[in-house]
């Protein structure tokens, strides 16, 4: 039977490690000063190397030649740590075994000297999922613990650990893998197994791994399945979902020149795809941002990069703070498209989102009028006409204001109560009226002049308030999603059937809405 590639081309000594060179560094260092630690805590995300990491460690603690930093991968230690039956090599998956019972009974083997190795190493995967009890257990173990046993705890929460327990490990982050680093991995494997490639199959793979090699493997063996044996752009991005980045050009090309039936066009085209909007709107950002940084770092994008033709193309089409609006108002979009009456909707609304709110947008969808040349139009009135306060104008009206932090809080937690020509009234809450510091009044009036006029002036009060800020609209509808996922759990009946039967409860803090 064929190994799986994450399982075959798994690093079995430090030098085969990718991306974790400054935790590599760290542990090769103090094993060849012979300055070992009881315990050791490696955080980070999923498939970055943690649990691979813990086993090498294992290895250069037990193999036959002494403690080393380069385990000889041939004595009996070393072999039977790679086989997973090495007797003095404990793993435990934390998620399965939460109880203080378990946890106990581990703690009480591990008093007695290892079998055959130099010391007897726990794996404690997940370990943030232990109970408070469980915790209590430990703790007593690493305080005092026997010269022969050495912990090697991971997890992807580490906020979960109780202090205690943290501040007795020696504690390693890893990071996620940059993109670079696992194309190239990715190339080394596909070459080494034979398997035909293009560099723009291998870039969706490692783009779509987000920093896991791992995952990036495991979407590798998926890839190599569905294209029959070799790696091909359209089936890569048939296997992965992805959308063709020529539609995300297109619709770029079109919001550039002001084209809104090219955006729509485009739209269309993705929905007789069947492609899915949410990655469109993910993978829109992405594409956005890189155009950003290409624009501020020209050699950010590699040359053998098959997108850098197109988005150096690109940093010649925008001005930075057009590509900053329309990278705030994707991810914006995408945060609230769960909300919209179904995905080419909401989709379709961002889109019509960046067009409206250009700065310099030129064209038009039927009667939409960019915001810009309507304030500019309404300046030639004679007189100041008050403009009926419609709260979702204040919410739009933030949205191109390219706020950040604080000044961007202040703004979503104001109602605006009154608008001319002239002037804009913000009030927000007593509760709020902290945020009122004038620095972030400053930005909020610079922001409101640089998009509507110099010449406008902005009254900040504080009071009371009737609950139709950008921020509570948007707390209500998370609420209401909240109180449907919690009634639908509840209603729910084999949870109903749990609850009868064994006295169980819901924790209507854990359900997340979808």
């Amino acid at each position: 039977m064929t190994q799986v590639l994450a399982r075959k081309w798994r690093p079995r000594s430090f030098t085969e490690l990718v991306g974790q060179e400054h935790v590599v560094r760290a542990l090769t260092n103090a094993l060849r000063q012979q300055r070992l630690h009881h315990a050791y805590l490696f955080t980070g995300t999923r498939g970055v190397g943690k649990t691979t990491l813990a086993r090498i460690l294992a290895k250069s603690l037990n193999c036959e030649t002494g403690v080393t930093d380069a385990p000889c991968g041939k004595c009996s230690a070393c072999t039977e740590i790679d086989a997973g039956r090495f007797v003095d090599l404990i793993e435990l998956d934390a998620a399965s075994n939460t109880q203080v019972d378990n946890m106990r009974e581990l703690l009480e083997n591990a008093l007695y000297a290892p079998t055959s190795g130099r010391y007897k190493v726990y794996i404690i995967d997940e370990v943030h999922m232990l109970s408070r009890n469980a915790f209590n257990a430990m703790l007593k173990t690493l305080e005092e613990p026997p010269g022969h046993v050495k912990f090697i705890l991971a997890t992807t929460d580490p906020q979960k650990i109780p202090v205690t327990v943290l501040s007795r490990c020696l504690q390693f982050g890893l990071k996620q893998i940059p993109q670079p680093q696992i194309r190239e991995r990715v190339t080394e494997i596909l070459a080494a197994e034979n398997v035909p490639a293009d560099a723009p199959s291998i870039a969706l793979v490692a783009r779509a791994a987000e920093g896991s090699l791992r995952d990036a493997l495991s979407l590798l063996d998926q890839a190599i399945a569905h294209g029959g044996g070799k790696l091909e752009e359209a089936s890569t991005r048939a296997m992965l979902g992805a959308v063709d980045q020529t539609y995300l050009y297109a619709i770029l090309k079109a919001l550039a020149a002001g084209d809104g039936a090219g955006l729509v066009a485009g739209a269309e085209r993705m929905a007789e795809r069947s492609l899915s909007f949410e990655s469109a709107l993910q993978d829109l950002a992405s594409l956005l941002h890189r155009i950003a940084l290409a624009q501020v770092v020209p050699l950010s994008i590699a040359t053998d990069d098959p997108d850098a033709a197109s988005i150096i193309e690109l940093t010649k089409t925008f001005a930075a703070e057009d590509l900053q609006l329309y990278y705030q108002i994707a991810t914006q979009g995408r945060a609230e498209i769960g909300l919209a009456p179904d995905e080419h909707a909401g989709f379709m609304m961002t889109l019509l989102r960046m067009l409206a709110f250009a700065p310099a947008a030129g064209g038009v969808v039927g009667a939409v009028t960019p915001v810009r040349t309507s304030v500019a139009a309404a300046k030639v009135a004679a007189s100041p006409a008050v403009v009926k306060t419609d709260p979702s104008s204040w919410a739009e009206l933030v949205g191109q204001l390219g706020l950040s932090a604080m000044a961007n809080q202040l703004a979503l937690r104001c109602e605006m109560t009154r608008r001319t020509d002239e002037m804009i009234e913000l009030r927000i809450s007593q509760a709020d009226e902290r945020m009122f510091d004038k620095p972030y009044r400053d930005k909020l009036t610079t922001a409101l002049r640089q998009l509507l006029g110099e010449k406008l002036r902005v009254a900040f009060l504080a009071g009371e308030v009737t609950g139709v800020s950008p921020k509570a609209i948007t707390d209500r509808k998370l609420e209401q999603r909240q109180a449907a996922a919690v009634a639908e759990i509840r209603e729910d009946p084999f949870v109903r059937e749990l609850i009868e039967d064994f006295g169980g409860s819901v924790e209507d803090a854990s359900i997340k809405p979808k």
